[in-house]
Protein backbone atom coordinates (compact mmCIF):
# COMPACT_ATOMS: atom_id res chain seq x y z
CA UNK A 1 0.00 0.00 0.00
CA UNK A 2 1.13 3.42 -1.25
CA UNK A 3 1.54 6.24 1.72
CA UNK A 4 0.78 9.43 1.14
CA UNK A 5 1.75 12.86 3.01
CA UNK A 6 -0.69 15.43 4.17
CA UNK A 7 0.47 17.42 1.42
CA UNK A 8 0.05 14.76 -1.68
CA UNK A 9 -3.36 14.25 -0.19
CA UNK A 10 -4.51 17.64 -0.83
CA UNK A 11 -3.15 17.95 -4.77
CA UNK A 12 -4.82 14.93 -5.04
CA UNK A 13 -7.81 15.96 -3.84
CA UNK A 14 -7.34 19.84 -5.36
CA UNK A 15 -6.66 18.28 -8.49
CA UNK A 16 -9.77 16.03 -8.58
CA UNK A 17 -11.89 19.03 -7.70
CA UNK A 18 -10.35 21.40 -10.66
CA UNK A 19 -10.42 18.71 -13.18
CA UNK A 20 -14.02 18.00 -12.74
CA UNK A 21 -14.26 21.76 -13.76
CA UNK A 22 -11.42 22.43 -16.41
CA UNK A 23 -10.21 18.81 -17.67
CA UNK A 24 -6.55 18.83 -17.82
CA UNK A 25 -5.42 20.75 -14.72
CA UNK A 26 -2.72 23.73 -15.46
CA UNK A 27 0.38 24.17 -13.51
CA UNK A 28 -0.77 27.43 -12.34
CA UNK A 29 -4.92 26.66 -11.32
CA UNK A 30 -2.75 24.28 -9.44
CA UNK A 31 -0.82 26.57 -7.87
CA UNK A 32 -3.49 29.64 -7.16
CA UNK A 33 -5.86 26.75 -5.39
CA UNK A 34 -3.11 25.80 -3.02
CA UNK A 35 -1.30 28.76 -3.26
CA UNK A 36 1.71 27.63 -3.59
CA UNK A 37 4.65 28.67 -6.16
CA UNK A 38 4.61 26.82 -9.68
CA UNK A 39 7.74 25.52 -8.94
CA UNK A 40 7.10 24.11 -6.08
CA UNK A 41 3.65 22.43 -7.43
CA UNK A 42 6.30 21.20 -10.79
CA UNK A 43 8.01 18.99 -7.66
CA UNK A 44 5.16 17.69 -6.40
CA UNK A 45 3.54 16.41 -9.51
CA UNK A 46 6.29 14.95 -10.76
CA UNK A 47 6.66 13.11 -7.85
CA UNK A 48 3.07 12.24 -7.91
CA UNK A 49 3.69 10.92 -11.50
CA UNK A 50 6.49 8.53 -10.42
CA UNK A 51 3.52 7.18 -7.93
CA UNK A 52 1.43 6.65 -10.87
CA UNK A 53 -1.23 9.15 -9.24
CA UNK A 54 -0.86 11.68 -12.29
CA UNK A 55 -0.04 11.76 -15.82
CA UNK A 56 1.78 14.90 -15.69
CA UNK A 57 3.63 16.81 -18.69
CA UNK A 58 5.91 20.22 -18.58
CA UNK A 59 3.98 23.25 -19.69
CA UNK A 60 0.49 21.10 -20.31
CA UNK A 61 -0.44 20.26 -16.86
CA UNK A 62 -1.90 16.84 -15.58
CA UNK A 63 -4.72 14.59 -15.04
CA UNK A 64 -5.52 12.01 -12.15
CA UNK A 65 -4.60 8.79 -13.52
CA UNK A 66 -7.23 5.93 -13.03
CA UNK A 67 -5.41 4.60 -9.39
CA UNK A 68 -5.43 8.65 -8.51
CA UNK A 69 -8.49 9.40 -8.95
CA UNK A 70 -9.34 6.10 -6.45
CA UNK A 71 -7.16 7.78 -3.82
CA UNK A 72 -9.26 11.17 -4.39
CA UNK A 73 -12.08 9.78 -4.11
CA UNK A 74 -11.20 8.26 -0.76
CA UNK A 75 -10.16 11.11 0.29
CA UNK A 76 -13.01 13.23 -0.57
CA UNK A 77 -15.27 10.50 0.91
CA UNK A 78 -13.53 10.91 4.17
CA UNK A 79 -13.97 14.69 4.19
CA UNK A 80 -17.24 14.42 3.85
CA UNK A 81 -18.72 11.57 6.03
CA UNK A 82 -16.28 13.71 8.71
CA UNK A 83 -18.49 16.91 7.64
CA UNK A 84 -21.20 14.92 7.79
CA UNK A 85 -20.39 13.70 11.07
CA UNK A 86 -19.38 16.94 12.88
CA UNK A 87 -22.82 18.64 11.92
CA UNK A 88 -24.98 16.06 12.41
CA UNK A 89 -23.43 14.35 15.68
CA UNK A 90 -21.58 16.97 17.63
CA UNK A 91 -23.64 20.18 16.29
CA UNK A 92 -21.18 22.10 14.20
CA UNK A 93 -22.20 24.65 12.00
CA UNK A 94 -22.30 23.80 7.87
CA UNK A 95 -19.60 27.23 8.16
CA UNK A 96 -17.67 25.35 10.68
CA UNK A 97 -16.94 21.92 9.25
CA UNK A 98 -14.88 22.10 6.85
CA UNK A 99 -11.59 23.46 8.20
CA UNK A 100 -12.46 20.63 10.92
CA UNK A 101 -12.71 18.01 8.55
CA UNK A 102 -9.62 19.20 6.28
CA UNK A 103 -7.65 17.99 9.41
CA UNK A 104 -9.85 14.52 9.80
CA UNK A 105 -10.08 13.63 5.75
CA UNK A 106 -6.13 12.52 6.62
CA UNK A 107 -6.79 9.96 9.04
CA UNK A 108 -7.41 7.09 6.28
CA UNK A 109 -8.22 3.78 8.65
CA UNK A 110 -10.31 2.22 6.06
CA UNK A 111 -11.98 0.26 9.31
CA UNK A 112 -12.72 3.58 10.71
CA UNK A 113 -14.23 5.26 7.95
CA UNK A 114 -16.66 2.25 7.32
CA UNK A 115 -17.96 1.93 10.59
CA UNK A 116 -18.42 5.98 10.48
CA UNK A 117 -20.09 5.71 7.25
CA UNK A 118 -22.56 2.56 8.88
CA UNK A 119 -22.97 4.98 12.01
CA UNK A 120 -24.26 7.45 10.05
CA UNK A 121 -26.33 5.43 8.06
CA UNK A 122 -24.45 5.70 4.53
CA UNK A 123 -25.49 8.96 3.79
CA UNK A 124 -25.04 10.61 0.69
CA UNK A 125 -24.77 14.07 1.03
CA UNK A 126 -22.74 16.28 3.49
CA UNK A 127 -24.22 19.30 5.12
CA UNK A 128 -23.21 21.72 2.16
CA UNK A 129 -25.43 19.04 -0.30
CA UNK A 130 -22.40 17.78 -2.11
CA UNK A 131 -22.34 13.93 -2.92
CA UNK A 132 -20.09 11.35 -0.78
CA UNK A 133 -18.79 8.49 -2.52
CA UNK A 134 -19.64 5.23 -1.19
CA UNK A 135 -17.05 2.63 -0.64
CA UNK A 136 -16.47 1.84 -3.99
CA UNK A 137 -16.02 5.24 -4.80
CA UNK A 138 -19.26 5.20 -6.69
CA UNK A 139 -21.19 8.69 -6.25
CA UNK A 140 -24.94 9.43 -6.62
CA UNK A 141 -25.58 12.53 -8.56
CA UNK A 142 -29.08 13.66 -8.63
CA UNK A 143 -30.38 15.40 -11.36
CA UNK A 144 -30.30 19.04 -10.00
CA UNK A 145 -30.87 22.60 -11.69
CA UNK A 146 -29.19 25.93 -10.71
CA UNK A 147 -31.16 28.71 -8.85
CA UNK A 148 -30.24 30.84 -11.47
CA UNK A 149 -31.99 28.79 -14.13
CA UNK A 150 -35.47 29.12 -12.07
CA UNK A 151 -38.05 30.95 -13.30
CA UNK A 152 -40.51 32.82 -11.61
CA UNK A 153 -43.29 32.06 -8.89
CA UNK A 154 -41.67 28.40 -9.46
CA UNK A 155 -41.15 26.19 -5.87
CA UNK A 156 -38.16 24.04 -5.55
CA UNK A 157 -36.33 22.34 -3.02
CA UNK A 158 -32.52 23.52 -1.58
CA UNK A 159 -30.51 20.26 -2.37
CA UNK A 160 -26.46 21.47 -2.71
CA UNK A 161 -24.87 24.70 -2.05
CA UNK A 162 -22.61 25.57 -4.45
CA UNK A 163 -20.85 28.41 -3.25
CA UNK A 164 -19.96 27.26 0.04
CA UNK A 165 -17.50 30.61 0.78
CA UNK A 166 -18.26 31.54 4.61
CA UNK A 167 -19.97 34.88 3.57
CA UNK A 168 -23.15 32.91 1.31
CA UNK A 169 -23.42 29.91 3.98
CA UNK A 170 -23.78 32.95 6.85
CA UNK A 171 -25.85 34.78 4.92
CA UNK A 172 -28.05 31.38 4.15
CA UNK A 173 -28.11 31.12 7.82
CA UNK A 174 -29.50 34.46 8.06
CA UNK A 175 -32.23 33.80 5.82
CA UNK A 176 -32.91 30.36 7.23
CA UNK A 177 -32.15 28.67 4.02
CA UNK A 178 -30.45 24.81 3.88
CA UNK A 179 -30.34 21.72 2.52
CA UNK A 180 -33.91 20.49 2.54
CA UNK A 181 -35.82 24.28 2.26
CA UNK A 182 -38.36 24.91 0.16
CA UNK A 183 -37.87 28.23 -1.77
CA UNK A 184 -39.82 29.87 -4.28
CA UNK A 185 -38.33 32.49 -6.70
CA UNK A 186 -40.18 35.64 -6.42
CA UNK A 187 -38.32 38.24 -9.12
CA UNK A 188 -35.56 37.05 -11.25
CA UNK A 189 -32.24 39.22 -10.95
CA UNK A 190 -28.89 38.52 -11.78
CA UNK A 191 -27.27 36.13 -8.78
CA UNK A 192 -23.73 37.11 -9.54
CA UNK A 193 -23.78 40.48 -7.51
CA UNK A 194 -25.17 38.27 -4.56
CA UNK A 195 -22.42 35.83 -4.45
CA UNK A 196 -19.80 38.56 -3.99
Amino acid sequence: MIRFSVAEENYLKTIYHLQHTSGIVATNDLATALHTAPASITDMLKKLSKKGMVSYKAYYGCTLTATGTEQALGIVRRHRLWEHFLSQKLGFSWEEVHEVAEELEHVSNEKLINKLDAFLGFPRTDPHGDPIPDAKGKIFQPRQVSLATLSEKKIAVVTQIGNQSPQVLEMLDEKNISIGSRIQVIKNIHLMNLWR
